[in-house]
C-alpha cells in the first residue's frame, strides 16, 4: 500500500487527481506502526502532567483530581483491557473468567519474589508463564463450546480457581488475607522502583515504577497493533464476522481461537504481575474474584470494543470513578450507581465507546479541514 493517500474529484471528463488534503496526509502517517508507538509514548509520558499537574495548577480541589499512583494503576488495568479486547473485540469471544490469568499471575509473581528473587522482570516472566499455561488448559477445554456456554465455562473455571486459592491452598496463598510476603527488588539490580527519575521533570514522570509500567503499556499497544495488522489479525476478524465461513475456506478456527485466548491470557499475566509489583501485596478479592472479570468487560465496553486505544480510555474512566468519585463528599457512597449510569450513557449515546466518540469528532474535524469522510 502506498504511504501517501491520493484523492480524486469527479468532473465531466472523469476522475482527476488532486493534491492530498491535510487529513489525507495524516491518514497516510497514522497507518504506520511507528506512529502508533510514538503516540502511545507521548500519551504515557504526558498523562501525569495532564491528569495531575494541570488540574492542580488551575485550582481543582485535590479530592477531585487524579494522583500519580492512580495513573500507574490505570495503565496496568489498561494493559489487561487491551489484551481482553483482542479476545472480545477482534475475535468475538466473551470470557467471564479472565480474572484467572490476572490473579494466578499475581500470585505466581508474589510467591516467586518471596522464595526465589524479587527481580521485577523475573516476576513478570514467571507470572506471565503461569497465566499462559492456565490460558492454554482452560481455553483448550472451554473453546469446545461457543456462545453463552463458553462464557459460563470460563466463569465456572474462575470460581473454581478462586475457591482453591482461598481455602485448599490457603497455607501458600494467605487465604482471605491475601499474600503479604511480596519482596520487590530494584529494577535491573540498581534502580529502586520507588526512587525518583532524576533526568526527567517531576511534572512528567516522577518514579521508576511509572517508567517501568509505561514501557510495558507501550509494548502492549505495539504488540497488539502488530497482531491486528498481520495476516493473523485478519483471520481473527474473519472468525468474529462469520466463524462458519472461515471454516469453509479451510481455516482451523478452533486453533486460532485458542491462540487468541492464550495471547489474551498473556496480556493479563503481564498486567497481573505489574499489579503485584506496584502494590507489593496480592489481595485475593482484587485478583481472583469473579468481579474482576466483570470489571474488565466494563472497561473494554466503555472504551470501545474492537479498538486498540479504547480499552486504555475505558480503564482510565473506570479507575477514576472507582477511586476518585467513590471518595467525593455526598456522592461517594453511590459510586457504583454512578458507574452504572455512566455505562448506560456511553452504551446509548456512544455505542462504539469513548474511542468511537473521539473517532466521530475526528471525522468532523476532517470535514472542516477538507478531507474525505473515512
Amino acid at each position: 500500500m502506498s504511504d501517501e493517500v491520493k484523492s480524486t474529484e469527479t468532473t465531466d471528463s472523469g476522475d482527476v487527481e488532486r493534491s492530498p488534503s491535510l487529513y489525507d496526509r495524516w491518514l497516510a502517517v497514522r497507518q504506520r506502526e511507528v506512529t502508533t508507538a510514538v503516540l502511545t509514548v507521548l500519551g504515557v509520558f504526558l498523562a501525569p502532567f495532564v491528569l495531575v499537574v494541570v488540574p492542580e495548577l488551575i485550582g481543582v480541589p485535590t479530592q477531585y483530581i487524579w494522583y500519580r499512583n492512580l495513573v500507574t494503576l490505570a495503565l496496568i488495568w489498561g494493559i489487561f483491557a487491551v489484551g481482553y479486547d483482542l479476545l472480545l473485540g477482534f475475535t468475538g469471544l466473551l470470557s467471564f473468567g479472565h480474572a484467572i490469568f490476572w490473579g494466578t499471575a499475581a500470585y505466581a509473581a508474589g510467591i516467586f519474589s518471596a522464595n526465589v528473587t524479587g527481580s521485577p522482570i523475573a516476576m513478570i516472566l514467571v507470572g506471565t508463564t503461569v497465566a499462559v499455561v492456565f490460558a492454554w488448559v482452560i481455553g483448550w477445554i472451554s473453546l469446545r463450546r461457543g456462545g453463552i456456554y463458553f462464557a459460563i465455562l470460563t466463569l465456572a473455571f474462575g470460581q473454581m480457581i478462586y475457591y482453591i486459592f482461598l481455602s485448599p491452598l490457603g497455607s501458600f496463598t494467605g487465604g482471605e488475607n491475601g499474600f503479604n510476603d511480596v519482596a520487590v527488588d530494584p529494577l535491573l539490580g540498581f534502580l529502586p522502583l520507588g526512587a525518583e527519575v532524576a533526568v526527567v521533570p517531576d511534572a512528567l514522570v516522577r518514579t521508576w515504577m511509572y517508567v517501568f509500567v509505561g514501557i510495558a503499556a507501550v509494548l502492549a499497544v505495539v504488540v497488539g497493533n502488530r497482531i491486528l495488522n498481520s495476516p493473523y489479525g485478519v483471520v481473527l476478524r474473519a472468525i468474529r464476522e462469520n466463524e462458519q465461513r472461515a471454516e469453509f475456506v479451510g481455516l482451523n478456527v478452533w486453533r486460532y481461537k485458542l491462540m487468541a485466548f492464550i495471547i489474551s491470557g498473556a496480556f493479563a499475566g503481564v498486567a497481573g504481575s505489574l499489579y503485584v509489583i506496584q502494590r507489593s501485596f496480592v489481595p485475593i478479592e482484587n485478583t481472583l474474584n469473579w468481579t474482576v472479570s466483570g470489571e474488565i468487560v466494563i472497561m473494554t465496553v466503555l472504551g470501545g470494543v474492537g479498538s486498540l486505544f479504547g480499552p486504555l480510555l475505558g480503564a482510565g474512566l473506570y479507575m477514576y470513578v472507582a477511586n476518585i468519585v467513590s471518595g467525593m463528599p455526598a456522592i461517594g457512597d453511590f459510586w457504583h450507581m454512578i458507574l452504572g449510569l455512566v455505562f448506560v450513557l456511553v452504551v446509548v449515546v456512544l455505542p462504539e465507546g469513548l474511542w468511537g466518540g473521539l473517532s466521530w469528532l475526528r471525522e468532523r474535524v476532517a470535514e472542516a479541514l477538507g478531507g474525505d469522510e473515512r
